[in-house]
């Protein structure tokens, strides 16, 4: 199975019961190429969003997205790795690199912080890493955006951008993995 990200920004902001109604707008295109959504996470101000979704490759989740109608110029192709123990995320750390860079490199620089990311009480649930290795997502949990910033600029590990999201789930939500 591949696992695809669609990051999308939006002009108008978007809410839950938006991203209700484009999953039902493309139910029919999913289940055709057997694309399922995973998850969702919407910004809090609504205005950026990024979805999660698996298949059993990357083009049948390109050609049901272009037929229900969805900008697929982020689309990109990765690898999900969990934290040990499972942690609710709330906060998105974007990271993008010039160069390809391995997982195992950006892991040592942020295991080399890790004391930054308990100052601030913010822990680690899950990275989305590209198959390229130019994009990364890491999704933590902690009491505000600002708390993960912090902990990043004092570890001095790479970021673009810190934001604050709320998950949004299909609601025939697909059995965790």
């Amino acid at each position: 199975m591949a696992d695809m990200f669609l990051e999308r920004t939006f002009t108008e902001p978007m809410t839950g019961v938006d991203v209700d109604a484009m999953e039902t707008g493309a139910v029919e295109c999913f289940e055709l190429h057997r694309v399922d959504w995973r998850q969702s996470f919407l910004s809090l101000d609504g205005r950026h969003m990024v979805c999660w979704f698996t298949a059993p490759d990357a083009e049948s989740v390109r050609i049901a997205l272009r037929q229900a109608g969805a900008d697929i110029r982020v689309l990109w192709s990765g690898t999900v790795h969990d934290a040990p123990m499972a942690v609710d995320a709330n906060v998105v750390v974007e990271r993008s690199f010039d160069e390809p860079v391995t997982l195992e490199a950006i892991q040592s620089i942020e295991d080399a912080g890790a004391w930054c990311l308990e100052a601030y009480r913010v822990s680690f649930a899950r990275t989305l890493f590209s198959r390229e290795g130019t994009r990364m997502l890491c999704l933590y949990r902690a009491p505000d955006a600002e708390s993960v910033r912090l902990a990043q600029l004092r570890a001095t590990v790479p970021f673009d951008r810190v934001w604050g999201f709320r998950s949004v789930r299909p609601r025939m939500a697909a059995p965790a993995v």
